[in-house]
């Protein structure tokens, strides 16, 4: 957000007060009034026509100090030294000189306001030696120096004060501008995580479901004891399937914070549950040949559960659109980087007993923001053996056990 300085016409700046005319009108009244009244002051008396005529002009000056605060200032000084100038004392032209200096602190900055407001009070100063006070010491040329000092503050003060709301208000709304921009934050995030899950896992065991319910479907007549060991694969998915949405929606109608972290912090699947997801898929008709490097039970934290999805998004990919039922998975360990490449052979048509099934491309999108987060990069594309699908991910100390 950008901050701008904040003035009397400043839209946000608003508040129940009287209309601005009303109070340039009873300005305007008070000067035309001390102008005209008779007062028992010798220098007061002294004022003929045109002086009187003069002590009304900042009645008409006064109204545009909005626009241009320092020229009616200077107006104002210079009138009231052309009045003194007659040897006479208007007080109306002393109080338009006030307003005029308060407008002025009112509108700039706290260096302007001092430098003017010195100014303009030695020169009320030095043009009060022009009536008939004469004398510098004469308490009557001290009230107008104070009476121009203190509309200097008055209007600095008021200002001050304007800005200082103003900051109050844009720091709130900074503030709940910030609330709102963390809240959608985490809603975004949260429904990525559920995103991811629900392909990880829901996603993979529909595959498997659909793969399996084709290969039975063809081989019903002539391959019973195929059918028969695809609806077994079937069966096992589907109640593996309801119990991770099962799962998913108790999260989801969780509103205990405790229970919510308690079901979001659930044991992961890592590379200890390799075995079991290598078996899941050959079950389903998928050859996996599987080779290690390194200590795997030495990888813990986020890698192990981002390497065991990278594993498990590979085999999908190389069941549902993968040629010659088989596939390849290495893994790497070392104290540095933990490396996992997954192959399969591509064909351009699909198996006659496996159709082949849509791709969202939800799975690599999903699957590079897992391996990003844990700072490491996933690299896809053809290659001699065929399809193949790398994550190379940096360990640290604290993902080592």
């Amino acid at each position: 957000m950008t901050t701008t300085a904040a003035g009397p016409a400043d839209p946000r700046y608003r508040r129940p007060r009287v209309p601005p005319w009303v109070g340039d009108l009873a300005a305007a009244v008070i000067i035309v009034s001390t102008a005209l009244a008779p007062f028992k002051v010798p220098e007061h008396e002294a004022a003929g026509p045109v002086t009187v005529a003069l002590a009304m002009v900042p009645a008409a000056l006064l109204p545009l100090r909005r626009r241009w605060p320092m020229s009616v200032l200077a107006g104002c000084i210079a009138i009231y030294g052309l009045v003194a100038a007659t040897g006479a004392l208007e007080p109306g032209v002393v109080l338009a000189v006030s307003i005029a200096m308060f407008g002025v602190a009112n509108r700039t900055d706290r260096r302007t306001t001092l430098t003017v407001g010195c100014s303009a009070a030695v020169a009320t100063a030095l043009l009060s030696l022009l009536t008939a006070i004469g004398n510098v010491f004469d308490p009557r040329s001290f009230q107008i120096t104070v009476m121009v000092a203190f509309a200097a503050a008055a209007g600095d003060a008021t200002r001050f004060r304007r800005e200082w709301v103003m900051a109050v208000i844009e720091r709130a709304e900074r503030a709940e501008q910030t609330r709102e921009s963390e809240a959608r934050r985490r809603v975004t995030e949260e429904r990525l995580r559920i995103a991811r899950d629900l392909h990880d896992v829901v996603a993979h065991q529909i595959s498997v479901i659909s793969l399996n319910a084709g290969v039975a479907s063809s081989a019903l007549h002539t391959r019973p004891e195929r059918a028969q060991q695809s609806l077994s694969v079937i069966r096992s998915a589907a109640r593996t399937v309801l119990t991770e949405i099962g799962d998913l929606l108790r999260l989801l109608r969780t509103e205990d914070d405790d229970n919510a972290n308690g079901a979001a912090t659930a044991p992961q699947p890592g590379l200890h549950r390799l075995d079991q997801l290598v078996g899941g898929f050959t079950e389903a008709g998928l050859n996996v040949s599987l080779r290690t490097e390194g200590d795997l039970s030495a990888v813990s934290g986020a890698i192990d559960v981002v390497a065991y999805r990278v594993v498990q998004e590979g085999l999908t990919n190389a069941h549902k659109h993968g040629a010659e039922h088989r596939a390849h998975v290495l893994i790497e360990v070392d104290d540095r980087r933990v490396l996992v490449v997954v192959t399969n052979p591509v064909s351009g048509r699909p198996a006659e007993d496996r159709p082949e099934l849509p791709s969202s491309g939800h799975g690599l999108v999903g699957l590079r923001e897992r391996v990003a987060s844990v700072r490491g990069v996933v690299e896809t594309g053809v290659a001699p053996g065929g399809f193949r699908l790398a994550a190379t991910m940096p360990l640290q100390k604290e993902d080592l056990r």
